[in-house]
């Protein structure tokens, strides 16, 4: 099983990175602030269009492809700008699972993560089962 889609929007550029931390009854507590609230929504709500008929149960590679709006930039260039690939791809994944394409997200064993200035931008996603590489 492969799964291919693209999610045309204006990507997300907060990231998982900026949880935050509240101290309640002595215990930490973390949480979302509201620029990761509404970007995890954005995903989920965009994901949900996508979600395959069967969940993932095997070993998986994620392409993901972040096409930022290419303004003065030239078309496909690469952004070597915040945010980092690690931080939105941590977001991504956990809005992955949320959703439904899989149980849990260490089913993602090899990752490809891109980030471009483009027109028109949004996120390009590819899955893989391992067995298919």
């Amino acid at each position: 099983m492969a799964t291919e889609f693209f999610m045309p929007m204006i990507p997300p550029t907060c990231t998982y990175q900026e949880k935050k931390v509240a101290v309640i009854k002595g215990k930490p507590v973390f949480y979302d602030p509201p620029e990761v609230s509404q970007a995890r929504l954005k995903l989920c709500g965009h994901l949900a269009k996508h979600k395959p008929e069967r969940r993932y149960d095997c070993g998986v590679q994620l392409i993901s492809k972040w096409c930022f709006p290419k303004g003065d930039h030239r078309q496909g260039e690469y952004r070597i700008t915040k945010p980092d690939t690690d931080n939105i791809q941590k977001l991504l994944k956990d809005c992955m699972t949320t959703v439904g394409f899989w149980k849990d997200d260490a089913l993602v064993a090899s990752e490809i993560i891109e980030k471009f200035w483009a027109d028109p931008p949004g996120i390009y996603i590819i899955i893989l089962e391992l067995g298919e590489l």
